[in-house]
């Protein structure tokens, strides 16, 4: 009765075994195909190549990722590790890697974008400068007194009057002419001998009496007290040191004219280029009040020394200025040009933009798509720029709205920031960002949990972010603050991005504050 009492049970207990190894066995047999595969193979199986494709769209998805964690890429679809969300796509037509982000054409019409063609171009080795016009000093002429005298008539009445070559300057009363004179024409009334003539004309010539003055008296026999000092050369009275009536001795310089047929352009060369300038090098200058006339010459001397205070290299150089459309003091955008021609590889100086770090240009791909290419640059060339490396000959590139082409790639976590990975930009926001100077969104949603910490809302979409509806937890200032918000409230809020995750500034009921 025993024996029998106990074999039951353990008879019981094998053929259940059995039963479950029977089902197991079928269940694994039997099962359809399609129950073993997970949801991210079905939504998005491999090629044979390897490529992923979005069974829903026909789309190639070159990685999945967290749009609140773009840099974090994952080769299968599924839920965030970050955020109690999907991953999202990335697609091969939006943009990534070589293929560049693509703007609408109509998009690219209204933001005015333009684009250039990089191109090969034989150009002078030169540089940009600027110059200033100064009075050529071969062309300063001094008037001096020869005799003791009186100013006896001042023509010029102030510096800087422009005055004509030949224009009388001053008229001087000489008294010692009169007795030499005198006495010649007591000679020659006399009849004496030539030979005490020709004496009597030495010493008048020996006194500084003009052989004008010689000539006039022998013809009018009439002696002269007056000589008027006239101008060399036109131009202007650059200095003029006596006033009518003034006494005026032999040697004193009355006045100085300055002649303005040629001018000095004084170019201020950048200690940078001091070693490239020399002699000969052929300079275009304009003025900026008329831009269309053009000035030139040839770069006659370096001369030497550094200012110390501009840091700048002065080479000189003789201009025409017949016309006279030039003043000393002028301005002038100076063109240094070099005596060969040199081929270089150039674009428009507006097509590069310079972040400090690097210079980066936006070039448009084969298949339409733009992204941004780090380019050296060298010298410019009027209003292009040289490019050393980094482009080619026939290259198409964005000659305006670069910035916003960066902005719309960036949206789309396509292109890298103009100043250096994301990395970089998170670690420069943690240490220098603040919440006041950061930018503040806001959204509604529904609380789920308040702690000491955070609040955790279920919110909805954040434009401004690229975010979707989703449920996730914000930081609290203080954790006193928000001290009314209580799990389960429909309520308004606004947040900043803070060292690293996101921080609170304003909660309210839904509809306004209390």
């Amino acid at each position: 009765m025993t024996s029998k009492t106990l074999v039951r049970p353990a008879l019981t207990v094998l053929a259940a075994a059995a039963l479950l190894a029977i089902g197991y066995f079928a269940g694994t047999r039997y099962a359809p195909a399609t129950s073993a595969m997970s949801p991210a193979s079905m939504s998005a199986p491999a090629s044979a190549s390897g490529d992923k494709t979005d069974q829903k769209t026909g789309r190639k998805v070159l990685y999945w990722h967290d749009p609140m964690v773009p840099n974090q890429h994952f080769e299968k679809p599924g839920k965030s590790p970050f955020m109690d969300m999907q991953l999202e796509p990335v697609y091969a037509d939006e943009g990534g890697g070589a293929t560049g982000v693509k703007i609408d054409p109509a998009l690219q019409q209204n933001l005015g974008i333009r684009y250039a063609t990089v191109r090969r171009k034989d150009t002078t080795e030169g540089f940009d400068a600027v110059g200033t016009t100064q009075f050529d000093e071969s062309q300063a002429y001094v008037v001096q007194s020869r005799v003791t005298g009186y100013i006896d008539r001042l023509y010029a009445s102030a510096p800087m009057q422009h005055i004509a070559k030949g224009a009388p300057i001053a008229s001087l009363f000489v008294p010692d002419w009169l007795a030499p004179q005198e006495e010649y024409l007591s000679l020659k009334r006399g009849g004496m001998d030539p030979s005490l003539l020709e004496a009597s004309r030495a010493r008048m010539r020996a006194m500084s009496i003009p052989d004008g003055v010689i000539a006039s008296l022998d013809r009018t026999g009439k002696a002269q007290t007056h000589v008027v000092l006239s101008s060399p050369e036109s131009g202007v009275v650059s200095e003029l040191d006596v006033r009518d009536g003034a006494q005026v001795l032999p040697g004193q310089t009355l006045a100085k004219v300055a002649g303005l047929s040629k001018l000095w352009l004084i170019v201020d060369i950048p200690e940078a280029l001091a070693l490239s300038v020399k002699p000969g090098m052929t300079v275009d200058a304009t003025f900026s009040g008329d831009p269309t006339q053009h000035f030139s010459g040839q770069i006659r001397e370096i001369l030497p020394g550094i200012n110390t205070t501009s840091r700048t290299l002065q080479a000189r150089l003789e201009i025409d200025n017949t016309a006279q459309k030039l003043t000393p003091g002028m301005l002038m955008r100076v063109r240094v040009s070099g005596q060969q021609a040199v081929s270089r590889l150039l674009v428009p100086s507006e097509a590069v933009i310079t972040t400090g770090k690097r210079s980066v240009v936006i070039v448009k791909n084969a298949n339409g798509g733009l992204q941004p290419v780090a380019v050296t640059v060298g010298n410019d060339v009027g209003n292009d720029t040289e490019v050393l490396s980094g482009l080619s000959d026939g290259e198409t590139v964005v000659a305006s709205g670069q910035f916003l082409i960066d902005s719309e790639a960036s949206l789309k976590s396509v292109l890298p920031r103009l100043e250096g990975g994301a990395a970089d930009a998170a670690s420069a926001a943690s240490a220098t960002s603040s919440p006041a100077s950061s930018p503040t969104y806001e959204t509604t949603g529904k609380v789920e949990n308040v702690s000491a910490a955070d609040i955790t809302f279920s919110h909805q979409p954040v434009p401004a972010l690229g975010w979707p509806a989703m449920t996730m937890s914000f930081n609290k200032p203080a954790p006193d603050a928000f001290p009314d918000v209580k799990p389960g409230q429909t309520v308004h809020f606004v947040f900043t991005k803070a060292d690293g995750g996101y921080l609170l500034t304003k909660v309210e009921p839904a509809g306004g504050a209390q």
